[in-house]
This record gives structure tokens, C-alpha cells and sequence, in this order.
């Protein structure tokens, strides 16, 4: 069977929720997979399958520290969601600006 394309890019790997989680937590500093078990109640399995897609598009990188397995966030990876998403953020901006100023006309009308 063919591997889902979840690990072709950065969108598509944050696009599942747990690991959106993931990166949430490894905001806060590195994190062992233990202690990703623990924070997100999923097993290690899963938290570890998870950490690997996260890991195969750059979002996270891995050290070893004796037995355990730390993670920590590659923002950089990130990069190219924030920027798609930015573009977006300026359109919104402006369309809020836009309905400030008429909530503003609205306000000087009522007076």
C-alpha cells in the first residue's frame, strides 16, 4: 500500500492535529518522548509515529540524552506556513480597518 502523503511537507505534517499539539509543547523548550506521552495521553507509539513525520519535514530535531530521545522545535520549518499564512493576515487587517471605519460612521450617526 502507498505511504499517505503526510510527510511531503510541512503543511501537510501540521495539518493533523496531534501534532500540532506536539509543537505546542515543544514551544515551551525540548521535551523527551516520555514527557510528550505524559502531556498529550497518548501512547508512545503513536506520540513516537508522530514525532517522525515531524522530524522527516524538519519540524522538529532529535538528540540523544543517555536512554531518552529529546525533541525540540525547528521554527524555521515553520517559515513557510507563517509566510502563506501573513499574506492572508494583511487582507484581514485591511478588511477590519475597513469595518472600523464604519462602525465609526455608524457611531458619529447615532450621536
Amino acid at each position: 500500500m502507498a505511504r499517505a502523503a503526510t510527510t511531503a511537507d510541512t503543511f501537510n505534517a501540521v495539518a493533523e492535529p496531534r501534532r500540532r499539539q506536539i509543537l505546542d509543547e515543544l514551544m515551551a523548550g525540548e521535551r523527551s518522548v516520555g514527557d510528550l506521552v505524559g502531556l498529550l495521553g497518548l501512547a508512545q507509539p503513536q506520540v513516537s509515529k508522530h514525532l517522525r513525520v515531524l522530524r522527516e519535514v524538519g519540524a522538529v530535531d532529535v538528540r540523544e540524552d543517555g536512554r531518552q530521545r529529546v525533541y525540540r522545535l525547528n521554527g524555521a520549518a515553520l517559515k513557510p506556513i507563517h509566510d502563506w499564512v501573513k499574506r492572508y493576515e494583511r487582507t484581514w487587517s485591511e478588511r477590519f480597518e475597513l469595518l472600523d471605519d464604519v462602525l465609526d460612521e455608524l457611531k458619529q450617526e447615532e450621536k
